[in-house]
């Protein structure tokens, strides 16, 4: 990401909250018709049919559980509504392709466009062609250089992430004198995991007696969790609490857990992945939490672009218009909720 995503003081939807249902439907009925039309003139996009839309999303390779999962929430979320058409490209994470599948969409004149760039810097300019050509952009999660390059941003909090993984950890360890937490972050070259740990560090400020005295940056794959896992584990024979940032690659890294035979700590993942969600359920491991970055983010992208193009307003708030930006919250997901979150879990 090119720069850090709109601000946090936007609105703030949990993952369950972010639904469609919740998110755009039409006024409650228990309201006297008058004050319904009060509101004016444009109604909330509703469930019920309403004028036809032509929705383009172009997303990068689904090459990672998260972003598979994203797109299988913006495909099954445009299924249901029988006035949309969905025009998905293949996806790339080469940013000249994706490029290129942005301007088909374009020249197909779809009627709004949904986009999670594999590089928001470099697809900036496409973003901003989109626009002038008349078609409003929802910019998926990685946020273009430019707000002019899109009409609405809709994504996740990488600095609450690890504003909640590092509370979460603080408030386990609060009454242990000198305890140690280490991070098992993601790639170092993105934005989003400078954020993450920003946030984390930012919350264990508020715990004196905890010291983070390792970290190491994998890269959100299976292979790279356990391999700098292991490496972890070897260069501190003994710590409180671990905090990894993909629950992708905490599949690596609980292998190498398993392999050193250690249980000594808690471990809190990040993302929200099915099994992440079935092993916290369980709570017989070292996984005690995981906090959620939400797919669910594709679909209710598919709602916003919905109601962009029949020129709806969001079901709950008083605007005409759809807001310009909205970041998704990042709940901590423990054996004591598992089950509220566990539809949204990803494989």
């Amino acid at each position: 990401m090119p720069r850090t995503a709109p601000s946090r003081r936007g609105l703030l939807f949990g993952t369950a909250a972010v639904s469609a249902g919740a998110l755009l439907t039409a006024c409650t009925s228990n309201e006297p018709k008058q004050q319904e039309q009060s509101a004016g003139n444009t109604p909330a996009a509703a469930d019920k049919p309403g004028k036809h839309v032509t929705i383009g999303f172009a997303g990068p390779q689904a090459d990672h559980g998260w972003l598979n999962a994203i797109n299988q929430n913006a495909k099954s979320r445009a299924a249901k509504y029988s006035d949309v058409t969905l025009e998905i490209t293949e996806g790339s994470n080469d940013t000249a392709a994706q490029i290129g599948q942005v301007q088909t969409l374009i020249n197909k004149k779809v009627d709004v466009l949904v986009i999670l760039p594999a590089d928001g810097k470099a697809l900036t300019q496409v973003g901003l062609q989109a626009m002038r050509a008349g078609i409003p952009v929802v910019n998926l999660d990685r946020v273009f250089a430019s707000p002019q390059a899109y009409r609405c941003w809709i994504g996740g909090d990488n600095y609450g992430m690890g504003l909640n993984a590092g509370t979460y950890i603080g408030e386990q360890l609060k009454d242990k004198p000198n305890a140690k937490v280490v991070e098992l972050a993601g790639l170092d070259n993105l934005e989003l995991t400078r954020q993450r740990t920003q946030g984390f560090d930012d919350a264990l400020k508020n715990y004196p007696n905890i010291t983070k005295v390792a970290r190491q940056a994998a890269d959100f794959t299976v292979e790279s969790g356990q391999a700098k896992m292991a490496q972890l584990l070897q260069a501190q024979p003994a710590f409180d609490a671990l905090w990894n940032h993909d629950d992708d690659q905490g599949v690596g890294a609980l292998r190498a857990i398993a392999q050193a035979g250690r249980d000594d700590f808690l471990m809190v993942g990040g993302a929200g992945a099915k099994s992440a969600m079935d092993a916290i359920k369980t709570g017989t491991g070292v996984l005690k939490a995981t906090v959620l970055y939400p797919p669910t983010m594709a679909a209710s992208a598919i709602d916003l672009a919905r109601a962009l193009g029949q020129g709806k307003g969001v079901g709950g708030l008083a605007e005409l218009e759809i807001p310009s930006s909205l970041t998704l919250y990042s709940a901590v997901v423990t054996k004591d909720n598992v089950d509220d979150y566990l539809p949204t879990g990803f494989n």
